[in-house]
């Protein structure tokens, strides 16, 4: 019992003793605390008091389109215990090959009168996808929150993280180094984050009147293997930096260098995207851009509870500001430490 009261009180940001007293039905709590708690009681797994079962808690959906990148773990971590703070139950759903369909999961979430839903990533991103089950949400006025793409022609509010300043980052990072031959690692060609970083990364290039030629630009699916055929693809036409749209596709970039024994970062430099879990544990430390998870989440679930509470929110997309991290897979270019050396010797 007490180990409860301890992961309960954690997990609303509330005294032990103010769970106790919720659980034991006594005054002196407010209502929003009071719902909090019971909340917090449903994620956890904890069966509520006998005299509680009633209340059913309201429920929002948040639709994830993989668990396998540690970024989205991350994400819902983070919406799940803002929306138990506002006294909101999350329904996780995650889409996995041959399971159940974003398309069905909006069906289930409409049939179980959900207050809203959160989508951290699905088919909402790809410009090509179907994406009629979102037009349903629309027509049925059920709040949304979209993260890191917007949809075009539906005005659901945005959380994105710009992608823009995270290319910029990356690219300024390697061309500091004394990189010119840098190469790119997207998603999918409708991929609406992925487009958007070529666009930057093609803006950037032209600024700083370097090249970004198309041989030089591969794509890829989600995945450590993706990057690592798209960085062999790289690798073979030359190019010693090397930035990714995920860290998972980065791994498999530093992965395809040692494979045909190249040092990382000496002769190649890789840069990842959203400095997710355990990238500083890899070896090398991965650099990459961060996305601020906190935050985002955080303005996600504030969207989502205002629209449920009847407040106005402005529709459109706000950005948050990425971060480069640097750490040990990004070093000078093979050409610029020959001549550091040289310099050194002379």
């Amino acid at each position: 019992m007490t180990r409860r009261l301890a992961q309960v009180a954690k997990k609303v940001g509330v005294s032990e003793a103010t769970v106790s007293r919720v659980l034991n039905g006594k005054p002196g709590v407010s209502q929003s605390t009071r719902q909090s708690v019971l909340t917090a009681l449903d994620v956890l797994g904890y069966e509520r008091p006998t005299q509680l079962r009633g209340e059913r808690a309201r429920l929002v959906g948040l639709v994830l389109p993989e668990l396998q990148n540690p970024i989205f773990p991350a994400f819902a971590e983070v919406i799940g215990g803002a929306l138990a703070q506002q006294g909101l139950t999350p329904v996780l759903c995650t889409q996995t090959k041959g399971g159940v369909s974003e398309a069905d999961y909006v069906e289930l979430l409409l049939q179980q009168q959900v207050s809203g839903v959160v989508f951290a990533g699905g088919l909402f991103a790809q410009a090509d996808a179907p994406h009629d089950h979102y037009r349903q949400l629309a027509e049925r006025k059920i709040p949304v929150v979209l993260i890191n793409a917007p949809i075009e022609n539906l005005d659901f509010p945005c959380i994105s993280c710009d992608d823009a300043v995270a290319v910029e980052q990356a690219w300024r990072h390697l061309a500091s180094l004394g990189h010119e031959r840098i190469g790119l690692v997207l998603g999918p060609s409708d991929h609406v984050p992925s487009r958007r970083k070529l666009a930057a990364a093609l803006a950037t290039a032209k600024a700083a009147r370097a090249k970004l030629p198309d041989e030089y630009i591969e794509r890829s699916m989600f995945s450590l293997e993706g990057g690592q055929a798209a960085a062999s693809r790289l690798l073979d036409r030359g190019v010693t930096g090397i930035i990714c749209a995920s860290d998972p596709l980065a791994l498999g970039a530093v992965r395809a260098a040692r494979r045909r024994g190249l040092d990382v970062p000496r002769e190649v430099s890789v840069v990842g995207f959203d400095d997710s879990a355990f990238m500083n544990c890899t070896e090398p430390p991965l650099t990459t851009v961060r996305q601020p998870i906190e935050a985002m989440g955080r303005a996600a679930v504030e969207m989502l509870t205002a629209q449920i509470q009847g407040g106005a929110v402005p529709p459109g997309e706000l950005l948050f500001e990425p971060e480069l991290v640097v750490r040990g897979s990004t070093a000078q270019a093979p050409r610029a430490v020959v001549r550091a050396e040289a310099a050194a010797r002379g």
